[in-house]
């Protein structure tokens, strides 16, 4: 029962601003994700400020260190946007739903990088 209710508090409440399969949402993202998944990781990295994009995506190919900098990158994001989550629920999300957690970072980050853009 409280695997249920741990897997119910994290759907319920999600560490970024789209839900559990939100990496539906942007079909091109969803395609880098699947395809080169390195590139939108380093572009994520470098929109938390952990570093560069190449850095980034090169910290991708390196075990442990993926795995520390993506749960950096995940926390810096939910900080940066004010998101509700925790750092339980940002290593269940990679260790479960790699690609929807990593779908779902590359849509918040490239929604606000588009809002910023519309207002000039």
């Amino acid at each position: 029962a409280t695997v249920l209710s741990h897997w119910k508090a994290v759907v319920s409440t999600q560490s970024t601003g789209s839900g559990l399969f939100g990496c539906f949402e942007d079909i091109g993202i969803l395609a880098m994700v699947c395809f080169v998944p390195c590139v939108p990781f380093g572009m994520n990295v470098e929109h938390a400020g952990i570093a560069s994009c190449m850095m980034g995506a090169i910290y991708a190919f390196i075990p442990l260190v993926n795995i520390f900098c993506w749960i950096k990158t995940r926390g810096a994001i939910r900080e940066k946007h004010g998101i509700e989550g925790s750092l339980i629920n940002d290593l269940f999300m990679i260790c479960c739903c790699g690609l929807c957690a990593l779908s779902q970072e590359s849509i918040q980050c490239d929604s606000t990088v588009a809002n910023a853009m519309a207002r000039f």
